[in-house]
């Protein structure tokens, strides 16, 4: 008899657990993210910026470039004139050509020490990717493991997979193959050269920092870019105070 009591308040327990679990459910269903979308997946910054994600085998990527422009305890990133840019220390960032209309459409360019920051940049639970995060990404894609490995162009279509469609933001007719079939949606942003403070490539060029410093060179980290003219994917390292677009990943 104790046997079967035993038994049933087991059941019992594993009911009202199972009946908890989907009312919590429910509850996530209806909870609008940023978006005001019920159940969705936007996410914020510190700043309130409010991005799109997409799931890209099992990573969740933002869908569009980052925006913030203060670091997650509140501090100021540092946005220094063209002729106070360049930093390996201090977290610095630029807006294309100071146009506020740029930031708005494909985000902010920083330096790599912002990456590096103990601060942080990125969403709660999202991070900077590192050099290998984005090779799983690239492999996802169907890029072969030999080819994510080697550095300057590598892969077939895995870039025009990643580029946002058509010549509205990569304005040459070359960008007519980008598929976007990611839902990446890359954006050209350009970048802001390391010493000399100016802004080049906006239309032409993505650039995107890893979190992963160059064992070779301590003044250089890995980066990814895509380019109007190209349906591969270029993977090098470059000085640290180049100014490039941040897309954050969540596992």
């Amino acid at each position: 008899m104790k046997k079967l009591l035993f038994i049933a308040s087991l059941i019992v327990a594993c009911e009202e657990e199972t009946a908890l679990e989907q009312a919590l459910a429910e509850v996530e269903q209806e909870i609008e993210d940023c978006a005001g979308v019920a159940g969705g997946d936007a996410v914020s910054d510190i700043d309130r910026n409010c991005y799109s994600t997409i799931q890209i085998g099992e990573q969740l990527w933002m869908a569009e470039n980052l925006r913030v422009t203060h670091f997650n305890n509140g501090d100021e990133i540092t946005y220094p004139s063209d002729e106070d840019w360049g930093s390996n220390d201090e977290g610095q960032y630029g807006i294309y050509d100071n146009d506020s209309t740029n930031a708005d459409i494909y985000g902010n360019l920083y330096n790599w020490a912002v990456v590096n920051d103990i601060r942080g940049i990125c969403p709660e639970e999202f991070y900077v990717p590192t050099d290998e995060k984005f090779m799983q990404l690239e492999i996802a894609l169907g890029m072969i493991e030999q080819d994510a490995e080697r550095t300057n162009w590598r892969g077939s279509d895995e870039g025009d997979m990643l580029k946002i469609i058509g010549t509205s933001h990569w304005n040459y007719s070359l960008n007519s193959e980008a598929t976007n079939e990611s839902g990446f949606t890359a954006l050209p942003g350009g970048f802001r050269v390391d010493n000399l403070g100016f802004y080049s490539g906006i239309s032409s060029f993505g650039y995107y920092w890893t979190a992963s410093e160059d064992s070779e060179s301590t003044n250089n980290a890995w980066r990814r870019n895509l380019s109007y003219d190209r349906s591969d994917i270029y993977r090098t390292s470059c000085h640290k105070k180049m100014g490039y677009s941040i897309r954050c990943l969540k596992d």
